[in-house]
């Protein structure tokens, strides 16, 4: 990370402690602490309470991302170069990303239980039709005429792949997982107060049910992290993977 998206996050974060006191301050309510009174109970339980659950959520995260990648860019890559391909894959594609995936949870819990399985599976499938759109339409407005210098040298599909396709791919793939991710970790959040003791959703309902708002809006912090950390991580890959995008 440059030293001004540093300077950026720094400066976000001022702003939204700033007006967290500014509203805690007004209305002096026991369901919107001070700021400091939460990082300080934050400081005090996360080693012995949370970081187990924050664990937890990030390896459901990184499981379904991690699926979502290893299936979904092949299928993009395909329907993007081979015609038939897309032909015979849009239409599936079409009818099933509109559906809402959170209507899906109990089919899911009832076909993979109540464990990791199911919320795995819940990030997988938010995330891989958007990976798959991304790619196979970024492929698709590649012009043909950029394929030319490689057909003439007698290049083959795994030579395309790896000098147009995947290059040319990455960047918009990149944009549809960080939009993905925001949905994925609300989804995740949802999923998580299910058949589970451990998992930042279930940590912050578990804090709200025993009202004890310091810990639940510790809670919320942490989880709010770990869905900052995934955006900084996607940046830092965008700039290391995309770096012609930034010269």
């Amino acid at each position: 990370m440059t030293a001004k998206g540093i300077r950026a996050y720094l400066y976000g974060f001022v702003m939204f402690l700033v007006l967290w006191q500014a509203v805690a301050s007004m209305l002096k309510l026991p369901i919107i602490p001070s700021p400091a009174t939460v990082m300080l109970t934050l400081s005090q339980i996360f080693y012995s309470h949370i970081a187990v659950h924050s664990l937890f959520s990030l390896w459901r995260i990184a499981a379904g991302v991690i699926l979502s990648v290893i299936i979904g860019i092949p299928i993009g890559l395909c329907m993007g170069y081979f015609s038939r391909w897309d032909k015979a894959l849009s239409p599936i594609i079409y009818l099933s990303y509109p559906i809402p995936k959170i209507a899906l949870l109990p089919i899911i819990m009832l076909l993979f239980g109540l464990g990791d399985l199911s919320k795995i599976f819940m990030i997988f499938l938010i995330i891989i039709f958007q990976v798959i759109v991304a790619v196979r339409d970024s492929v698709k407005s590649i012009p043909k005429e950029t394929y030319y210098p490689l057909y003439s040298l007698g290049a083959g599909f795994a030579d395309i792949l790896r000098e147009i396709l995947i290059p040319a791919s990455l960047p918009k793939f990149l944009t549809a997982l960080r939009i993905a991710m925001a949905t994925a970790i609300s989804v995740l959040f949802f999923t998580e107060t299910f058949g589970t003791e451990y998992g930042m959703g279930f940590f912050i309902m578990d804090a709200w049910m025993r009202v004890n708002y310091l810990e639940m809006y510790s809670g919320i912090i942490v989880l709010s992290c770990i869905g900052l950390m995934l955006f900084v991580t996607i940046d830092w890959l965008e700039r290391r993977l995309c770096h012609w995008q930034y010269r």
